[in-house]
């Protein structure tokens, strides 16, 4: 802060006592959900609810056994709650480490505290990157300029003077000042505004959407299907305790409990490894989102290079002395704001003068320059020197193309003899001299930009900088096409920018709006876009873009809009990030169909049963040896296998077919079995036995199908669960209610339908993949997607 104020601010009575008035800042709002939250939304739940009532017609049987059900719901809820709690700790812990601090003028001293800690009436410090916690009032400032974009919806920026007043959610862009606070938590601008909700992004990704979608569907149907078996099987004059069994059975049959569950523990698992290498998760569903990506914009500092730059040499325009120059430069540096640009510069520079300030303009990114006007020796003027001057006489150019040939940032020199007024630059001003310096590209760049071009991920670099400078800095990190750049400052802010996507990899002199523009411009093209930036000129394309990602050396308010916060600011854990992306996904999507072969069948056998006078052909109890050890079993197995391929497109479709290809191929067997059960007068007993052996030997020929590729560990795992199943069958025959498997007359039934299963399950499978990739072909020609056509 380079500006002189002599208030002491609150004393540490004052502050007390404004505490006990409840004059004090809320906590920031926590990235996850809450110990309530979490316990409400794994216990209170539509299918709990169903579960629960189908429980109490079980008990009003006597059927107990058939209650074993209800111990797998119950392992469920205490599992997926631990799992929420312990990634939510995880969570917290590094969001806590990660919290902005605020600075404060208390008892005459600068101290920084938690923004939680904010009283009324606090004398708070604001600097370039801040974003604003509280409401205030500013009360002494060098240049405040900010942007109140999340509270507005305009980018526009605002310059502030004394006793404007500034609101919570907006964020300085350039400057510095004091600010009185004037409200606090509930009272300030942003809580009180809808605004900021509607601007939210949408969190859910693709896999959350779609299993919404399957849960809202089967919200709908189970209740009423199961009524209206209950009144057909009533009205046929079955036993009343056997109509409640198989109704029962089919609506337990219907939810897929632990689909929610599995994916909930795979998300939060990745959240935890994630956390464990440094990256703090925001939101679940941007894991999926960012191994979705499939075109990554960069921002050139802080994510090619490490935001450390070295000056190379400093020479004067026209008959400027050199030592004057360099007095000058060492001069204003100590005046203005310190960011990696002054660093760098005032090595090997004098010490600074005690030159009179009049008036200091900071640096932004829409101005590109920065200034000092001095008593008696007017002003200093240094930035981007096409941003400063029209025209640049040719031999000064030469220099300046030169020397970002070679990739290094110029700068230039101004000097006038006006002061500047409003910010603007005088009219009178002369080029004094150059600066040229280089950036640092870290290390990490060169194999996490190979990673992304072998995975397939176009890369693009937007950047504030020249074009032809971020272009040989491409060149050293190993970009592709780094020879198709353009300068965004010749483009006009209206024209529409998808004429220049697909022309060029590297943009310059890109404005914050142009950035937002662009990477829209790429989301119109179809792209899954993911954004990385550190600055507040970084922003507004961080909220447009699917998945944003900050190093943690970036603006407060950058970090504060963001997906990722990488808080090494190793630019290399975004191999991580996307790899654990890509094996959740695959994996779940795996699982899922896995999952809903169950519900195929249960909801279309509890449809047709309810045209057919018998009664439903499974209890409860006889689901459990196919769903645990067909389903719940190894599902927990296959979500954590490595499956690091790249996300194919179009979920719905890769779940709806191989759960729908099982399902029907069960409902098949089970009608065969019916039919052959009439003509040979099998018992009830003999066609569940028959019906459970051929509906769990078609989830293990879909099993064996979405495992492959079958390594050592899968092939024991499917060995010994074919053998737990069987031996289940076997041994607990007499409380599932089965007959003797082991008996020739059984045999000479089973075993010739077992053997069919694999054609006929590979038939019915590419019967459904046709018909559902008609149906695709059929909606796209209205115009719509298959995930998103309506239910």
């Amino acid at each position: 802060m380079n500006i002189e104020f002599t208030q002491e601010g609150l004393s540490t009575k004052e502050v007390i006592d404004r505490v006990q008035r409840g004059e004090k800042n809320s906590f920031v709002k926590p990235l996850t959900r809450s110990y309530k939250k979490i316990f409400k939304d794994n216990i209170c739940t539509l299918f709990n609810f169903i579960n629960f009532v189908i429980a109490i017609f079980i008990i009003y049987t006597g059927s107990y056994k058939n209650l074993l059900f209800v111990g797998v719901i119950i392992s469920n809820i205490f599992i997926g709650i631990f799992q929420e709690i312990r990634a939510k700790k995880r969570v917290d812990k590094l969001s806590l480490l990660n919290q902005a601090k605020v600075i404060v003028i208390r008892d005459n001293k600068e101290s920084k505290i938690d923004q939680n800690e904010l009283v009324k009436d606090d004398l708070m410090v604001i600097t370039r990157g801040s974003q604003i916690c509280v409401d205030g009032i500013v009360i002494k400032t060098d240049g405040l300029e900010v942007d109140e974009s999340q509270l507005t919806g305009e980018s526009d920026v605002i310059l502030k003077n004394v006793n404007s007043n500034v609101m919570s959610g907006s964020y300085v862009i350039s400057g510095s000042a004091y600010v009185k606070v004037t409200n606090v938590g509930e009272e300030s601008y942003a809580s009180k505004i809808v605004m900021e909700a509607k601007k939210e992004k949408d969190i859910d990704s693709e896999l959350i959407k779609t299993l919404k979608k399957i849960i809202k569907v089967l919200a709908f149907v189970i209740v009423p299907i199961g009524i209206a078996l209950a009144l057909s099987k009533s009205a046929s004059g079955i036993e009343k305790n056997e109509v409640i069994l198989g109704v029962s059975a089919a609506m337990t049959g219907m939810i897929p409990e632990g689909l929610i569950l599995i994916t909930s523990i795979a998300l939060a698992g990745e959240v935890i490894k994630l956390s464990k290498k440094k990256v703090l998760v925001k939101t679940l569903g941007s894991i999926e989102n960012l191994a979705r990506v499939d075109l990554l914009c960069l921002d050139k500092t802080g994510t090619i290079t490490d935001g450390n730059i070295k000056l190379v040499d400093i020479i004067t325009c026209g008959d400027f002395e050199l030592d004057k120059l360099k007095e000058g430069i060492s001069t204003s540096v100590e005046s203005l704001e310190e960011n990696a640009t002054s660093k760098a510069l005032k090595v090997g520079l004098p010490s600074p003068n005690n030159w009179k300030i009049i008036k200091t303009v900071q640096f932004s990114s829409a101005r590109k320059w920065s200034g000092v006007s001095f008593e008696n020796e007017g002003s200093y003027i240094m930035g981007a020197p096409e941003f400063i001057f029209k025209n640049i006489p040719s031999n000064i150019q030469n220099i300046i193309n030169q020397s970002t040939a070679k990739g290094e940032r110029v700068l230039a020199f101004a000097h006038s003899n006006d002061t500047i007024v409003d910010n603007k630059l005088p009219k009178d001003i002369k080029l004094i001299g150059l600066s040229m310096m280089e950036d640092t590209i870290r290390k990490e760049a060169s194999n996490t930009l190979k990673y992304f071009k072998k995975q397939g991920v176009s890369i693009k670099i937007i950047s504030g900088d020249n074009a032809k400078t971020v272009s040989q800095i491409a060149k050293r990190a190993g970009v592709d096409n780094f020879d198709k750049y353009i300068d965004m400052s010749t483009v006009c802010e209206e024209e529409d920018l998808s004429n220049y996507t697909n022309k060029y990899e590297i943009f310059g002199r890109v404005s914050p709006e142009q950035k937002k523009k662009l990477i829209k411009a790429f989301k119109d093209e179809g792209h899954t876009v993911g954004m990385t930036g550190d600055g507040v000129n970084d922003i507004l394309a961080l909220k447009e873009s699917d998945c944003s990602i900050v190093m943690a050396e970036g603006s407060d308010a950058a970090k504060g809009v963001s997906d990722f916060v990488l808080l090494d600011s190793n630019f290399d854990s975004m191999i991580d990030v996307v790899m654990g992306g890509r094996r959740v996904v695959n994996n779940i999507q795996q699982v899922a169909s896995q999952y809903l072969i169950k519900t195929v069948y249960s909801i279309l056998l509890a449809v047709i049963f309810i045209f057919i006078g018998r009664s439903y052909p499974f209890h409860p109890i006889q689901l459990t040896p196919i769903t645990s050890l067909g389903v719940g079993i190894p599902s927990f197995f296959l979500a954590f296998r490595p499956n690091y391929s790249r996300i194919k497109e179009n979920l719905l479709l890769n779940i709806s077919i191989p759960a729908f290809s099982a399902g029907i191929c069960v409902v098949i067997y089970i009608i065969l079995i019916l039919i052959m059960g009439n003509i040979f007068s099998f018992s009830n007993q003999m066609i569940s036995t028959l019906c459970v052996l051929l509906t769990g030997t078609v989830c293990f020929t879909s099993l064996w199908r979405i495992s492959r590729p079958i390594d050592k560990k899968i092939g024991i795992m499917l060995i010994t669960l074919i053998t737990l199943f069987i031996l289940t069958i076997v041994v607990f025959r007499d409380i599932l209610s089965f007959v003797n498997i082991i008996s020739l007359n059984m045999m000479i039934v089973y075993v010739p339908l077992i053997l069919s299963v694999i054609p006929v399950y590979n038939y019915i499978r590419k019967i459904i993949n046709y018909i559902l990739r008609k149906y695709i072909k059929y909606k796209e020609m209205k115009g719509e997607k298959f995930y998103n056509i309506k239910v």
